[in-house]
């Protein structure tokens, strides 16, 4: 391999947090893009209204985060919608500490899963960030009677739930919908206009 050789591939080689920043953009395409997620997320939380909430926690909408995975700039609908869906959030009187903290996770979530390279991998990233957040949340920020529970036990019994909610949601229901879609009707990813990981094996 020549000099240029190298030089061609050094330059092809990707670099995710570069090329995560890249995927942002603000134009008329992306701005539409991420209202019509943001609006999907919300219709579908308040449509499987029964499970969106409380605990056990299983939210349909959130199938939608592994677009993040094909397209960063997804970031910015999930995020909204994630916001505008927990403003009515009944879970325990919590709406303020929902918007902030909820919120907090779908945006860790986003990132962590832009930066990913298999879809599966990716669709636990929600799980994680969801898991571990919210728990917190619901543990040391609400005033809860833990019902003789210690508090370490509260917390990881909310860590479970919220962690297999989300395992059913993105990993299980999301993943085989877009896994199937996309090995099926290769065009979708440009439906989705997918900027990377097309080429994903799992």
């Amino acid at each position: 391999m020549n000099d240029n050789d190298k030089t061609v591939s050094a330059a092809e080689k990707k670099h995710p947090i570069r090329d995560y920043f890249r995927c942002f953009k603000l134009d008329t395409r992306s701005i539409a893009t991420n209202s019509i997620i943001a609006a999907m997320y919300v219709a579908l939380t308040y449509a499987f209204f029964f499970t969106s909430y409380g605990t056990p926690q299983v939210r349909v909408s959130e199938l939608l985060m592994i677009l993040a995975f094909f397209n960063p700039n997804y970031t910015i609908g999930l995020t909204i919608g994630c916001l505008l869906a927990n403003i009515y959030s009944p879970a325990f009187g919590l709406t303020p500490l929902d918007m902030v903290f909820g919120t907090l996770a779908t945006f860790l979530a986003c990132i962590l899963e832009s930066l990913c390279r298999h879809m599966l991998i990716a669709s636990i990233m929600p799980a994680i960030t969801n898991a571990f957040i919210i728990a917190y949340e619901l543990t040391f920020l609400s005033n809860m009677d833990f019902g003789g529970l210690s508090t370490s036990v509260f917390y990881w019994t909310n860590f479970g739930w919220v962690f297999l909610g989300e395992i059913i949601a993105v990993s299980i229901i999301g993943y085989i919908l877009f896994f199937v879609v996309l090995k099926k009707s290769p065009g979708f990813g440009r439906v989705i206009n997918a900027k990377r990981n097309l080429q994903f094996k799992w």
